[in-house]
């Protein structure tokens, strides 16, 4: 019987991924970019090693929700008060001051809850809103994310 071949640290090479996000819906992406961050895409995805892609969102700030989520779709969150919940709209926070954080919760809740793998594989994934990134001599693999379906874009 042949046994499970596990990476070790010293084995695992990491690529630069590139990745417009206009036009682009925010969910589909966000699938996307985790799988890649996780490294199941490749053939040789170890579960308890960061074995993921490093990634690049550029135009976070153009991506779109489908149906009603832009003005339906809420965040939560706590103050730690008793009372002190606070609620946001995808709409707000878009066009609000940092729009990024859209793409970036979305990624992180298809990540594996609260541990620390998650947290660095997390760390792995840099989001703009707009068109340059200062990582340009890293010489990025582009990835058309819109052309692998039809559905990755927002139509009309």
């Amino acid at each position: 019987m042949k046994t499970t071949k596990f990476l070790k640290t010293a084995e695992i090479e990491k690529k630069w991924i590139l990745i417009d996000a206009e036009d682009a819906v925010v969910g589909r992406l966000a699938s996307f970019v985790a799988l890649r961050l996780r490294g199941k895409h490749r053939p040789d995805y170890t579960p308890h090693m960061d074995c993921g892609d490093n990634v690049i969102i550029i135009n976070a700030d153009k991506v779109h929700f489908t149906g009603n989520k832009r003005k339906d779709k809420v965040y939560y969150r706590h103050t730690g008060y008793v009372g002190g919940i606070k609620e946001t709209t995808a709409a707000k926070v878009l066009d609000g001051r940092f729009p990024d954080r859209v793409m970036r919760k979305a990624v992180q809740r298809m990540l594996p809850k609260e541990s620390p793998l998650a947290r660095k594989q997390l760390s792995n994934l840099r989001v703009y809103a707009g068109a340059d990134h200062p990582h340009e001599n890293l010489k990025p693999e582009t990835v058309d994310f819109k052309s692998l379906s039809e559905k990755n874009v927002k139509r009309g």
